[in-house]
Order: structure tokens, then C-alpha cells, then sequence
């Protein structure tokens, strides 16, 4: 089982700058990559970036340019950083990790933190 816990989202201004965390615990090293997803109010839940152990990344085209993920393994500590933020940008930001086990792979997920861009 992983726990994840994520922290940072508040209310920002256009153009603004943010930087997520999410920290996990629990069975670690069954994970092989994490993310970050967004869901905004009458949307659907949306991929915003995502790392793997390889530290290979991927971006949404929404985020490229803008959207940094990064991994801090030490810390088992996942980060996002958002950068220009735009209104659109508006949403509860979701933490994802892939773990497998000997049944296949599981998504573990926090409980979300919301960013507010807004003037």
C-alpha cells in the first residue's frame, strides 16, 4: 500500500508562480513512476505531467513550457512546478503513483489539493 499527501495548492494570481508537493510513504519500492493530474470544476480528471524511476518525463501540452515535475527520492518527495500560471490552470491537483504487484499494477492516489488562479 502507498500513501501520498499532497500540499501547496493555494490561491494565486495570473502569471504567478506554485510549486506542489507530494510526499509518499507505505510500500515505496513498488512504485515505477508518479504524476500529477488535475481536475477542474465540470471536467474530467486530466494528466498534467508525469515522472517514471527513469526519471523520464511527459507533459500535457497545456503545462509545456510552464509545468516542471521533478522527484526527490531521499525524501520520497514528488514536486510540480508551475510557473505563468494561467486561470485555466484552475483545479484540484491530484497525485498518482503506479505501483505493481504480483497481481499487475495498482494506482494509488491522494486526496487532492486545490490551486486557485485568480485576481
Amino acid at each position: 500500500q502507498v500513501h501520498l499527501v499532497e500540499s501547496g495548492g493555494v490561491l494565486v494570481q495570473p502569471g504567478g508562480s506554485l510549486r506542489l508537493s507530494c510526499a509518499a510513504s507505505g510500500s515505496i519500492f513498488s512504485i515505477v513512476s508518479m504524476g500529477w493530474y488535475r481536475q477542474a470544476p465540470g471536467k474530467q480528471r486530466e494528466l498534467v505531467a508525469a515522472i517514471t524511476n527513469g526519471e523520464k518525463t511527459t507533459y500535457a501540452d497545456s503545462g509545456k513550457g510552464r509545468f516542471t515535475i521533478s522527484r526527490d527520492n531521499t525524501e520520497n518527495t514528488m514536486f510540480l512546478h508551475m510557473n505563468n500560471l494561467k486561470l485555466e490552470d484552475t483545479a484540484v491537483y491530484y497525485c498518482n503513483a503506479v505501483g505493481t504487484d504480483e497481481n499487475g499494477s495498482i494506482d494509488y492516489w491522494g486526496k487532492g489539493t486545490l490551486v486557485t488562479v485568480s485576481s
